[in-house]
């Protein structure tokens, strides 16, 4: 449950769906997931806290836990578009 608590939070989905293809700076981040600074600061300080996100010289990233997260949630995203689709 804390695990999805923390993915229910507003934009923390977004954070991880923007950093699947490599580490991005925080004006990055903030323009691709269209939000604000502080909600931005607060979400990677929890993704960071939980381990699924770092910074490093390229900018906040995935750790390999944060990778393993976004592989696990591929079939979510596979069966979200098929549905999508369906409902259009």
């Amino acid at each position: 449950m804390v695990a999805l608590d923390l993915l229910g939070r507003r934009t923390a989905m977004r954070l991880l769906w923007e950093l699947r293809r490599g580490p991005l700076t925080f004006r990055a981040l903030q323009d691709a997931c269209e939000t604000n600074t502080r909600l931005l600061n607060n979400r990677l300080t929890e993704l960071r806290a939980a381990e699924l996100v770092e910074h490093g010289e390229g900018g906040y990233g995935l750790t390999e836990e944060g990778r393993r997260l976004v592989n696990a949630l591929k079939p979510l995203s596979d069966w979200a578009d098929e549905w999508g689709q369906g409902i259009r």
